[in-house]
């Protein structure tokens, strides 16, 4: 198994033997594939055939076209590259029996050694004590021959930094949603005295429904210590988001240090921009220590000032100035993260879908209005259960952007207008039948009155 990017070998084998042997494919099917196809040279057109009908994966007949056959680790099935981990390369399966899709990152051969060994399963052991809806769970771990494996949940969509590399800053609100879940995954990790090290955006990982969870948290250390973390003492961390204690007395580094990487996540989330921007890893460093970076106002004009305070708040070079826990860094975002939060946590109330029960008596003429306030007690209350305002439910034209709330606007209170015709009294009047039942026990004289008042009241 090789990544996505890189190039397959000169097949020793051809695209068909290949295919065959990896039993990804019968031969029955291949067979059915070519009588399709009309040919059984057109390998290209065997492979589109084969990849529209589910057989196989693109990254699959990329790899077979390289000779490669083996595409299973244990009981899963390769099915695609995600990327490269801290300590290995990641994929994307699906375990044969229960057909769940996972990841599974694998230490490669070359890294095998006696030490990355004893990390890899200290990483597995850590990470499977690991259970929050905010953190990258662990399913499983094994080992396939050399290679050395941990499967964790497959989280759809793509990292924070992807994320903002291609459709670029995210507004306050949607930024704040994502750093809100990350600092609930990340006070998780505090609770259990554990401390990431390596906070970044390519360790968020984002669903295209804005949840967010922290990835790699198995190779955390704990802040008081242990005689089992390999790099104890050392400067672990990525230097655009590395926090000034990391850099100078890393056997010190606690949870402060992972919510100056989340101030700086947020930063760039927000920018497009690393707090510190070129140079080397020593310059960037230095900067950590003694630099300010530059306003974040000065790349989005948009960004509030008391949004930016969290950021500076964040990133404080002092830990006693900065926020104190990750769980304060979530409260000090609500006013932001609110909306995108209710979204995603909104249940799904199944009533919302039941038709009301037919009305007892029939509903008032809506020829005056008296429905469509949008402000009354029970239009709120039928909107706000009917889950019409849920994206899922929108036409993708109408789908707010996640963070930004709907642009659903109601008119105020008794700006409906009215055609004035409407307003003259068209329905029977009461007070002919009236005038009748006194005639019968008046003296005709009162009943001619009455009669005239009736008519001179519908003349008006």
């Amino acid at each position: 198994m090789e990544s996505a990017g890189s190039k397959p070998k000169p097949a020793k084998t051809s695209f068909k033997d290949a295919a065959i042997r990896s039993g990804l494919v019968s031969s029955e099917r291949w067979k059915q594939v070519v009588e399709t196809v009309g040919s059984a040279n057109d390998d290209e057109a065997i492979a589109d055939l084969l990849v529209q009908s589910g057989q196989v994966t693109e990254y699959q007949v990329n790899q077979l076209r390289g000779g490669r056959t083996k595409f299973t680790l244990g009981p899963y099935l390769i099915t695609g590259w995600i990327g490269q981990g801290g300590m290995g390369q990641v994929f994307k399966a699906v375990h044969s029996v229960m057909g769940r899709e996972c990841a599974v990152k694998t230490l490669p051969l070359e890294k095998l050694t006696s030490e990355s060994r004893t990390a890899f399963v200290r990483e597995i052991r850590l990470q499977a004590g690991l259970d929050s809806p905010y953190v990258v769970r662990a399913y499983d771990a094994g080992q396939d021959g050399n290679v050395h494996y941990l499967v964790t949940e497959y989280v759809p969509g793509t990292d924070l930094r992807k994320l903002v590399r291609s459709n670029g800053p995210l507004t306050m609100n949607h930024a704040a949603g994502v750093i809100s879940q990350a600092a609930m995954g990340l006070q998780y990790a505090h609770d259990l005295g554990l401390v990431h090290r390596d906070v970044k955006p390519g360790n968020i990982l984002v669903t295209p429904d804005g949840h967010a969870k922290v990835s790699d948290i198995g190779l955390a250390g704990y802040h008081f210590g242990g005689i089992d973390d390999p790099r104890a003492g050392k400067i672990v961390g990525t230097a655009d988001y590395l926090s000034p204690e990391q850099i100078r007395t890393p056997s010190l580094v606690n949870p402060l240090s992972d919510i100056y990487s989340l101030g700086c996540t947020l930063y760039y989330a927000t920018t497009g921009k690393v707090p510190f921007p070129g140079g080397d890893v020593k310059s960037k460093c230095k900067r950590h220590c003694e630099q300010t970076p530059w306003h974040p106002r000065k790349f989005v004009p948009e960004l509030s000032e008391d949004f930016v305070d969290v950021i500076a708040d964040m990133m404080e070079k002092d830990p006693a100035k900065r926020i104190q826990s990750a769980a304060e860094v979530a409260e000090r975002l609500e006013p932001w993260s609110a909306a995108t939060m209710e979204f995603i946590d909104r249940p799904i109330d199944r009533r919302s879908w039941t038709p009301p029960p037919p009305p007892k008596e029939p509903p008032p003429s809506r020829d005056h209005g008296e429905d469509l306030d949008p402000t009354s007690a029970g239009y709120s209350e039928a909107l706000s259960q009917s889950g019409a305002a849920s994206d899922q439910d929108l036409p993708s034209a109408m789908q707010p952007e996640i963070g930004t709330g709907s642009d659903l606007v109601f008119p105020p209170t008794g700006s409906v207008s009215l055609d004035p015709n409407l307003k003259k009294n068209d329905s029977p009047s009461l007070l002919l039948p009236i005038a009748l039942t006194l005639a019968i026990a008046v003296p005709i004289s009162l009943l001619v009155g009455a009669i005239i008042g009736y008519l001179i009241r519908e003349s008006m």
